[in-house]
């Protein structure tokens, strides 16, 4: 047996050992990047055909809508399907229809629940074909679904593709689940109007009870109307409501998607809008408002009715290392867990070939002085962890999320060309490694410095990118299937900067 005898300079070691790991008895525990495998792949190849439409899960999602009804969270989405084949669904008997429908206990774990209609609603056929030379009206797009008292609505929309003969329309049920009955018109519109009759989103002032939808796209921007809170229908028939947001050259330069949400704690209704094709470059935006109907203002105080460009940008076509990357990140829905947290959800398409829909859920988080920012990465449920000073060092990638510029889609005989369909990472945003050191010095593409500014937070400068408060958390990093810290937040100019730590 071997007997060790320790003396004082022993002893005197040990402390100061002791002293350097736990800060003279202070334990501020480094947190350890871990082994985390995805809960699916993000390629569905193997699940793509009609008779696998059980296994859709997260697949096959564009322009979801969700909310968290009772315990469950119900998604509903266009009826957009990889890979589609109706001779399949003739000779299978499969129970084809019109609004996917949904659901999960935790946001991660979805079950295909089917289709919403079974037929296109034959008043909005009629509207769109006699208005289109008969034409359009093949598919129902952009559901919204909300709860009044003890009915829920689900909101559609039926139209000709890049013409303006469409129409919003209104079912509701006494379950989440359906059946749904029609209700009938709640705005449509024709060559010649200002606006475009689809992609609607309801706002509701908890305080006053009145309702309002938000709805539009290309053509004329972005529009706000009241409805009578009982029927779900127009407050006024005839109504097509007033501007809230637009572009410059809206036809080219593509607007759509509203999405409302209202934050108590700032006390305002925040205004979330996609730009571009909805293949390629597509991207996400906010504005704010005191009030569900405008005027919503940007970053920098710019008024969203003028015709330009508008910040913070939120999300935007990226690749990560280790991935073919993503385009189309956007069509949002924004929602809660009615316990504190909100949450963004849109299509994710695959790159390089950008068909396949994949469903992404990020966790919104808000910057000080109360803009929205979402994660880097896709939401995984990982428990909450703080994160210390001592676990920002090591390296990083960073990701700038920024407008690299408007991707036009050509067509020829209505058909978009397979070549417009591709981004180059040129057209995307694109990830660049940086160490963060121990003398809190960043290198990397660009010289930086990094400043632990408080719980979870982090400041950050790299040349001539600046921000701070970033949030740090702890996530899924889908890239490399790890748990590890991320961060998200601002710059100075109304860009969001993503990170995520590596090794």
């Amino acid at each position: 047996m071997k007997i060790f005898t320790f003396n004082k300079l022993h002893i005197s070691f040990g402390l100061a050992i002791s002293c350097i790991l736990f800060a003279c008895g202070k334990q501020n525990p480094v947190f350890q990047i871990s082994d985390s495998p995805n809960p699916w792949p993000d390629n569905y190849q193997d699940v793509a055909a009609m008779t696998d439409y059980k296994q859709w899960g997260t697949y096959n999602v564009h322009d979801p809508s969700i909310k968290k009804l009772g315990d469950t969270y119900y998604a509903y989405s266009t009826d957009a399907i990889y890979g589609e084949d109706s001779a399949v669904i003739k000779k299978n008997s499969l129970p084809f229809g019109y609004i996917q429908v949904r659901k999960s206990k935790d946001l991660v774990n979805w079950e295909f629940s089917g289709w919403a209609f079974s037929e296109i609603p034959d008043e909005a056929v009629k509207w769109v074909r006699s208005n289109s030379g008969g034409k359009g009206a093949t598919n129902v797009w952009a559901p919204y679904i909300t709860q009044y008292k003890d009915k829920y609505r689900l909101y559609y929309s039926v139209s000709a593709f890049g013409r303006q003969t469409s129409y919003i329309g209104l079912a509701e049920s006494d379950s989440p689940e359906g059946p749904w009955e029609q209700k009938g018109c709640v705005v449509k519109t024709k060559t010649g109007d200002v606006m475009n009759a689809i992609d609607p989103s309801i706002a509701e002032d908890a305080a006053t009870g009145k309702q309002w939808m938000l709805y539009g796209s290309y053509f004329g921007g972005l529009h706000c109307m009241e409805l009578n809170p009982e029927t779900g229908l127009a407050l006024t028939e005839g109504d097509q409501g007033h501007l809230i947001a637009r572009r410059f050259d809206g036809k080219r330069n593509n607007i759509e998607a509203p999405e409302v949400m209202y934050n108590p704690q700032f006390k305002k209704w925040y205004l979330f809008v996609s730009y571009d094709p909805l293949v390629t470059t597509y991207n996400v935006r906010v504005g704010r408002s005191d009030s569900p109907e405008g005027p919503f203002t940007d970053f920098f105080g710019k008024d969203m009715r003028e015709e330009e460009d508008n910040y913070p940008i939120l999300t935007y076509p990226y690749r990560f290392e280790n991935h073919t990357g993503w385009s189309g990140v956007a069509h949002c829905a924004v929602f809660d867990n009615q316990d504190g947290k909100y949450f963004m959800a849109h299509q994710g398409r695959l790159a390089p070939r950008n068909f396949m829909m994949d469903l992404h859920i990020r966790e919104i988080f808000w910057t000080a002085d109360g803009w929205p920012v979402v994660s880097p990465e896709r939401y995984t449920d990982t428990p909450t962890q703080d994160v210390t000073e001592q676990d920002i060092t090591g390296t990083w990638e960073i990701i700038l999320v920024e407008d690299v510029g408007n991707t036009e889609l050509t067509l020829v005989d209505g058909q978009v060309l397979p070549e417009n369909l591709q981004l180059t990472d040129k057209k995307r945003n694109i990830s660049q490694t940086y160490d963060f050191k121990d003398d809190k010095t960043v290198e990397g593409k660009l010289a930086g410095s990094w400043k632990y500014s408080g719980q979870n937070s982090l400041d950050l400068k790299l040349d001539s990118i600046e921000t701070s408060g970033l949030h740090l958390f702890v996530g899924q990093d889908w890239e490399n299937q790890k748990q590890t810290i991320l961060f998200t937040g601002l710059d100075s100019k109304g860009r969001s900067v993503w990170g995520k730590k590596v090794r």
